[in-house]
C-alpha cells in the first residue's frame, strides 16, 4: 500500500469528491507510447492516462525537499485544516510550478536525477536569492537530515522526464480546476 494522488472534481459536492475521469489525461499516453520514452516515464505517463492518479510514494521526500515543506503530496495541511487529505487547484499549480522551475534548473545536469544532482540544482537557485547564507544553511539541514546514520544519502534515480510528467499531471489538475486526494 501506498500514496496515491488522485484527481477529483473541485469543489466536493456533499462528503465527496467525485474522481476526474482518466479521459482528461488521456493525451498522456501519447509519451508513454513514444519508443525514445524512458521506462518509468512511459509507466508513470500510462498509469496516468487510465487511471487519472499517480502512485506518489517514490516522489514524496523529493518534493517536500523541492519545496521546502512537509507531507506536500499528502495534503496534510489540507487535512489538518479541513479533515480531508485534499490538494486543492491553487496548491497543484504550486506544486507544478516548483517542479517545472526544477527541471528546468535541471536540464544543464543531464537526464538522471539523483540526490546530488537534486542538491546542486537546489545550491544553485538558493545562492541568488536575498537571504542566500541562511536558506543555504536551512537546505544543507534538510539534505543531511534525509541522510541515513553512516551519511548515506537517499538512492533517488529518476529520469528528468519523469519529474517532467510529474508537474504535468499537477499542472493539468490546476489548469481545468480538479484537486488531488490523497489515498492512503
Amino acid at each position: 500500500m501506498g500514496l496515491d494522488n488522485v484527481a477529483v472534481q473541485w469543489p466536493a459536492t456533499g462528503r465527496f469528491y467525485d474522481p476526474v475521469a482518466p479521459a482528461e489525461f488521456v493525451d498522456f499516453a501519447d509519451i508513454a507510447d513514444r519508443p525514445a520514452t524512458e521506462s518509468p516515464t512511459a509507466a508513470l505517463a500510462g498509469h496516468i492516462a487510465r487511471t487519472g492518479t499517480v502512485r506518489a510514494t517514490a516522489y514524496t521526500e523529493l518534493i517536500d525537499l523541492l519545496l521546502g515543506l512537509e507531507g506536500v503530496l499528502y495534503a496534510t495541511d489540507a487535512a489538518a485544516e479541513d479533515e480531508d487529505p485534499v490538494i486543492d487547484p491553487d496548491t497543484c499549480a504550486w506544486i507544478a510550478g516548483g517542479l517545472e522551475k526544477f527541471v528546468a534548473g535541471h536540464a544543464e545536469l543531464g537526464p538522471a536525477v539523483t540526490f546530488d544532482t537534486v542538491a546542486a540544482v537546489l545550491r544553485a537557485a538558493l545562492s541568488d536569492g536575498r537571504l542566500a547564507e541562511q536558506q543555504l544553511k536551512w537546505l544543507e539541514g534538510r539534505l543531511d537530515a534525509l541522510r541515513d546514520d553512516t551519511g548515506g544519502a537517499p538512492q533517488w534515480s529518476f529520469p528528468l522526464s519523469e519529474l517532467a510528467v510529474l508537474a504535468s499531471f499537477y499542472r493539468r489538475c490546476a489548469d481545468r480546476g480538479f484537486a488531488v486526494y490523497a489515498e492512503f
